[in-house]
């Protein structure tokens, strides 16, 4: 799509940036306090985080305070960010079966090895607006902290459980596809320094997925679940957890050095089984996803999309990767759709001529070209 440059209007492009800045403090008692945000409106922080692909919980506080609660406009300030960052090192591959649990639980099996750990979550909870929070007395809040703390210190002192996946149980049984064929092979596609290919290798298929907008991906996968595709899967375990940050030590061979440690959540998804080759078994397939922070939904139908790309007879959209992949980032989708808002002045006016060019010409029957 091409552009006529606009000239003029700075004086009030400057005024409405200045009422944007009045809208946000005109009713305000006061500034409002980033700090808070990572922890009181963690999910908020952890999407952000995941659209932009940039694991920086200040920052992404810092922009949702900037944006005024607009998600996509911090996703897009965030990423923004990230692209002025110097990349200083690469860091080996994340290793989830290690990470510090907060929450696992499997939709597949009541019992598991290690036990269900429900940890923090809304999904057991009415959906009844608690209008105590309007008023938190600073002792009501000390009290609920300190009951928490002192259930669970006990614990802080332990060495980290090491869960086994539900995953490889199946397939100890034989009943489970072995992991996606060249999985941890390959060298990683850039897909923030190269334009996405198609067919697209996986590692850019997962990166391309785990940086999606949450909303897109959810109707998507919701569009599968209804029918309109062929997967349907069952939660085989869901993870939620601080995994190590692990990078190669730069001044000697086969050092590493540890770095920090990122929230994450991880999916695997167990799918109706699927014959390989002629004369083999049939087996269970799994759907994988993850993403930056506590960002459940978003994982799950990451590995539901991660599985229908996979089914290469299926004719519906989700099992299109072309489809799937180009209409899943926030910045790319919200940034054209928010372009129409631009001045669009040439290209409708040549619309309007012609439209006056046809309405002044004899019918011939044709109506070509005509929208």
């Amino acid at each position: 799509m091409g552009y006529v440059a606009v000239k003029g209007g700075q004086k009030a492009i400057l005024a409405s940036s200045e009422l944007t800045g009045y809208y946000r403090l005109r009713h305000a008692p006061g500034s409002l306090d980033v700090g808070m945000l990572p922890s009181q409106m963690r999910f908020l922080v952890d999407r952000v985080m995941s659209e932009a692909g940039f694991y920086a919980p200040k920052h992404a506080a810092l922009a949702l305070k900037q944006a005024q609660g607009d998600v996509y406009e911090a996703a897009f300030l965030l990423r923004a960010y990230r692209s002025t960052v110097p990349r200083n090192h690469v860091s080996l591959p994340l290793d989830t079966q290690g990470m510090r649990l907060i929450r696992r639980i499997s939709s597949a099996f009541r019992d598991i090895p290690g036990g269900q750990i429900l940890g923090p979550t809304f999904d057991y909870a009415h959906r009844l607006l608690q209008f105590d929070l309007l008023d938190e007395p600073p002792e009501a809040i000390a009290q609920v902290l300190k009951r928490v703390e002192d259930r669970y210190s006990a614990e802080e002192d332990q060495e980290p459980a090491l869960f086994p996946r539900v995953s490889d149980f199946l397939r100890e049984e034989g009943l489970m596809a072995p992991p996606h064929p060249g999985a941890g092979e390959e060298e990683p596609f850039d897909i923030t320094r190269f334009k996405l290919p198609f067919p697209a290798p996986r590692s850019a298929r997962l990166q391309t997925m785990a940086r999606g907008e949450t909303g897109a991906m959810v109707a998507l996968a919701y569009s599968s679940l209804r029918g309109y595709g062929a997967v349907h899967p069952t939660i085989g375990e869901l993870r939620v957890g601080y995994c190590a940050l692990i990078l190669p030590y730069p001044l000697e061979n086969g050092e590493s050095v540890y770095a920090g440690e990122l929230l994450i959540t991880e999916v695997e998804a167990i799918n109706g089984f699927a014959g390989t080759e002629p004369g083999e078994p049939v087996q269970l397939v799994l759907g994988y996803g993850v993403s930056f922070g506590q960002n459940e939904v978003k994982s799950i139908a990451m590995s539901v999309l991660d599985r229908a790309l996979d089914v290469v007879s299926g004719t519906e959209p989700v099992h299109d990767e072309e489809y799937v992949l180009s209409h899943i980032d926030s910045i790319e989708s919200a940034g054209f759709i928010s372009h129409l808002k631009l001045p669009h002045y040439v290209t409708f006016q040549s619309e309007l001529d012609r439209l006056r060019t046809v309405r002044q010409t004899p019918d011939t029957g044709s109506r070509e070209g005509i929208r």
